[in-house]
């Protein structure tokens, strides 16, 4: 097969991708559910995927998603939201020992449902297996890290994609159903499009994810332009709001990211694994929203907004949650973004201290 054939084949799956996605968002849009041109292409891709149609996800695409989602969400970082954001430094702080300590739980919980023997791997790779699928990061970052350590990164990357597809599809109804929604009183400063400032702040914002993508950074494309974006709003800097078409088609491409992982042989990858991951996910929302509800009690903050920032769901994922429903924006991109950068930093040296302090079973 010659590669310019390969590319067209490629590209045709993509954009048979594509239809279907934008067949289901615009299906969850009639149907009223929440978040629709995101929960209606990962719910329709995903079960596509598992079913065994040949679906495929651009890069080119999901990294412009993440920027357009990343540009957006910095718009609300106004200088008095920057300030709100800031007194709240102390329950980042317990958000992200939250995390870490839910993370050490769920990988603790995985290790004792499943014996070494079962799985395959020894008990060295075992426990990096279990202690990497555990921890509340990013699906890729946690995998590449897994690697590096010899842990099965087929459990790994499915326990990761399984939990980020359970929170992301389950919050958003509960929150719905709750009837919560609209409670974000701090909007982006510039809610009118201008194009001559849209220009201007996707140049700023493109030069942002590059340079984070140059350094290797996680998440280049979202926290470049997340990053740029906030600092031209804290000082005061208003080029132009985001179309809201553009953000409903960034919400679909990331949906779609999302829901290809999922290939015909995710079920058959050891079920009673799966299983395991979704009971744990299940407890981890449950706990998280108690957590979230001490928490709101002692900030005076709405209980749905910090639920959407302590839960273990993607940053991106529960960034457009709060965007969509406007449950505080800035307080759960926060917590999230805080938690993300704390989980890639210390993951791999706290493995390396329990290494030194876990004996092998």
């Amino acid at each position: 097969m010659s590669p310019s054939s390969d590319s067209l084949r490629r590209l045709w799956r993509c954009l048979l991708t594509l239809c279907l996605a934008l067949f289901a968002a615009l299906a969850c849009v009639w149907l009223g559910t929440p978040i629709p041109w995101m929960i209606g292409p990962l719910l329709a891709t995903s079960l596509a995927s598992v079913l065994g149609a040949r679906t495929l996800s651009a890069n080119v695409l999901r990294n412009s998603g993440q920027w357009v989602i990343g540009t957006a969400l910095g718009l609300y970082f106004t200088p008095v939201v920057g300030a709100l954001v800031a007194s709240l430094w102390w329950a980042i702080g317990l958000g992200i020992a939250w995390a870490l300590a839910l993370g050490l739980a769920f990988s603790f919980c995985l290790h004792r449902w499943h014996a070494a023997p079962e799985m395959g791997p020894g008990a060295a790779q075992w426990r990096a297996t279990t202690y990497f699928a555990g921890a509340i990061g990013g699906a890729s970052e946690m995998t590449l890290i897994a690697e590096r350590r010899g842990a099965r990164t087929d459990l790994v990357a499915s326990a990761h994609s399984l939990r980020v597809l359970l929170v992301t599809v389950t919050i958003p109804f509960v929150i719905q159903a709750w009837g919560v929604r609209g409670l974000d009183v701090n909007l982006p400063g510039v809610r009118e499009v201008q194009w001559v400032g849209l220009v201007q702040l996707a140049l700023w914002t493109l030069a942002g994810a590059l340079l984070m993508q140059r350094l290797g950074r996680a998440n280049p494309w979202f926290m470049g332009a997340l990053v740029v974006t906030m600092v031209l709003t804290l000082s005061g800097v208003e080029l132009s709001a985001i179309p809201v078409w553009l953000t409903n088609a960034a919400q679909l491409v990331i949906g779609v990211s999302l829901g290809v992982r999922f290939t015909p042989g995710f079920l058959r990858t050891a079920p009673r694994w799966l299983a395991s991951v979704a009971a744990a996910t299940g407890v981890m929302m449950l706990v998280c929203a108690i957590f979230a509800w001490g928490l709101a009690r002692w900030t005076d903050l709405p209980w749905a907004t910090l639920v959407l920032g302590t839960s273990p769901g993607g940053i991106a994922e529960m960034a457009i949650t709060a965007k969509v429903l406007e449950l505080g924006v800035p307080v759960v991109t926060a917590f999230q973004v805080c938690r993300l950068v704390a989980v890639l930093v210390l993951a791999e040296p706290v493995y390396a201290w329990l290494q030194r302090r876990w004996p092998l079973d």
